[in-house]
């Protein structure tokens, strides 16, 4: 990969119900998958959860995302995201921050979340 120009802050979000077992297992999926693109992935410190006993970021589920803006590898990136969501049975959520701008995916009709995604997209690209 080329030196990364772009971070993309990705944090997941589990279902309400989801103990901190459940949101590790997520945060470890969802981590593997991201690890198939063209991205370099470090762990992103973040607040504990209600009742965690250690500070480890991947059970958290924040991610720093390190891309190059060229090459189109964003816009690929949203898509992993939006398709993982899609294959999960809970109403988990994915926020995206880039300087500042957040996108905040979530199960939503397909119309929906396109719009939205490629408006983020649009100013990220």
């Amino acid at each position: 990969m080329t030196e990364p120009d772009t971070r993309a802050l990705v944090r997941l979000e589990a279902e309400g119900g989801a103990d901190e077992e459940e949101l590790d297992r997520l945060a470890r999926r969802l981590r593997a998958e991201l690890g198939e693109l063209d991205v370099d992935l470090r762990a992103a410190p973040g607040e504990l959860p209600p009742g965690a006993k250690a500070a480890d970021p991947v059970t958290i589920g924040s991610l720093v995302v390190a891309f190059s803006a060229a090459g189109g590898v964003f816009p690929g990136l949203v898509e992993t995201l939006k398709e993982w969501l899609a294959r999960q049975t809970g109403k988990h959520r994915i926020k995206v921050t880039i300087d500042g701008d957040t996108v905040e995916l979530e199960r939503a009709t397909s119309a929906e979340r396109q719009e939205l995604i490629d408006a983020f997209v649009r100013r990220h690209a």
